[in-house]
């Protein structure tokens, strides 16, 4: 089974439209996860601009250069303690999920949030406070997520309100959607507490979620001189023989973008990968 393995686009940096795809196609990638804002220097994707047109646009600009658009980013701050705020970025979100489609994908993701939003004025009770506001967002963007037949991503990452296997776990519960999925990258999941028993994490991660894993996201860290710091594939702490045998049994044809790349690591990264992907039989 060969992989199209993907990156996020914006790590080739904001660059117009053509440019980009021609860059992104020129490296070998065969699908991206396109964060509108961050990715495109030529095309204005603020709330209200998007379209089918536009959609079909930014679209076939990839596709001219063998690249398909696996995921539309749209990191939403879904706790935002601004009320107005965090309304017109679900606003956002809403318009992202609209027009998914037209842009040749089915899923819309987001990160979930700092758990410590409100520590300074409900010092007591300010993970729970960030959880049922962010409950409530998680509701609202699954409703629209089910009108459009789309799927709402979830990317768990450690300090943010969806932090662990079981944080996910507890939100699907309180939001029993099954357009809600996940897009799982293991190294999210780890931390200066955890990354010794890194396995456990992952075969958890796995076993809990895997039926409702719609992508992956695939990087590395370090943890000297400071935990999390990113690394070229194969350079840092994961167990990448572990993951993609786990990838491979587990989800077939899955989605895997790359991210955290510089321009300088990426062909070994991608080397790396393809070297570890081939080996996970």
């Amino acid at each position: 089974m060969n992989m199209k393995v993907g990156i996020r686009a914006h790590d080739f940096g904001q660059l117009p439209l053509e440019e980009l795809a021609r860059k992104v196609g020129e490296r070998g990638f065969r699908s991206v996860q396109l964060a509108l804002a961050k990715a495109l220097s030529d095309i204005d994707s603020t709330t209200g601009k998007l379209s089918p047109g536009l959609a079909n646009h930014i679209a076939e600009a990839f596709d001219k250069q063998g690249v398909r658009i696996a995921i539309l980013g749209c990191y939403i701050n879904p706790v935002h303690p601004d009320p107005e705020q965090r309304r017109q970025e679900i606003r956002r979100f809403k318009e992202h999920l609209r027009y998914a489609r037209d842009f040749g994908t089915s899923i819309v993701a987001t990160e979930t949030g700092r758990r410590d939003t409100f520590r300074g004025e409900s010092p007591d009770g300010y993970a729970e406070k960030a959880w049922s506001i962010f409950r409530d967002t998680v509701s609202e963007l699954a409703e629209e997520a089910e009108k459009w037949g789309v799927i709402f991503g979830i990317e768990p990452a450690t300090t943010l309100n969806v932090s662990t296997t079981d944080d996910m776990l507890r939100i699907m519960e309180e939001v029993p959607s099954t357009n809600i999925g996940v897009v799982l990258d293991p190294c999210n999941l780890l931390d200066a507490d955890n990354v010794a028993r890194q396995d456990e994490v992952i075969e958890r991660a796995f076993a809990a979620l895997g039926d409702r894993i719609a992508a992956f996201h695939a990087k590395d860290i370090l943890t000297q001189p400071k935990f999390g710091t990113y690394t070229g594939l194969g350079q840092g702490v994961l167990n990448y023989p572990l993951f993609l045998k786990r990838v491979r049994e587990l989800k077939p044809h899955v989605d895997i973008l790359l991210e955290g790349l510089t321009l300088d690591n990426m062909d070994a990264s991608v080397e790396y990968f393809t070297k570890v992907w081939n080996e996970a039989q």
